[in-house]
């Protein structure tokens, strides 16, 4: 009786034991994979519905989440449907759970693609920079900046304007 309570003993022991390492290894499984999870992730699971972002010059967007990709976000904010860069977000709210990622064409699309679409359509932007807008027309898009044909009455010059500004500068693109 007593070596067959002594096995018994040992076989809990064994069993506390893998269980524990179990419960260890499902929570490092867990910390590794949230911390792979982008914010544009996290953004992505409230597609359709309103949050808040705040820009790093302490603006705050308020609109209806339409899309969601590694280097920018779109919303719909009243009619107008705002471009924020991902690097220009401190804060977003409300946020949950992680969506999947998305595939491997939506990874890859970076926000001077979303840029190039714009100034091909020939749309009229408005483009903020902290406390600087800007309104115009996109004439060009560079790997780290734009050009934009300013209206004649932004940035106090004529008709043919062309300010240049950084992309790592942008806030937000508006279609005006």
């Amino acid at each position: 009786m007593r070596w067959e309570a002594l096995i018994a003993d040992l076989e809990s022991q064994y069993d506390a034991a893998v269980r524990s390492a179990d419960d260890d290894a499902a929570a490092e499984l867990a910390e590794a994979e949230f911390g792979s999870v982008l914010l544009a992730d996290r953004l992505r699971a409230r597609l359709g519905e309103q949050v808040t972002l705040r820009l790093r010059s302490g603006a705050d967007v308020h609109g209806r989440l339409l899309d969601a990709a590694p280097q920018w976000l779109l919303l719909a904010v009243d009619e107008r449907r705002t471009l924020v860069p991902a690097d220009a977000v401190v804060l977003a709210r409300p946020l949950g759970a992680a969506a999947p990622r998305e595939g491997r064409v939506e990874q890859r699309l970076r926000i001077t693609h979303a840029l190039r679409a714009l100034a091909r359509e020939g749309a009229r932007v408005r483009v903020t920079c902290g406390a600087h807008a800007y309104t115009g027309w996109l004439t060009r898009v560079g790997a780290d900046h734009v050009d934009l044909r300013a209206d004649a009455d932004a940035a106090g010059g004529g008709p043919d304007d062309v300010v240049t500004i950084s992309l790592g500068a942008l806030e937000t693109v508006s279609t005006a």
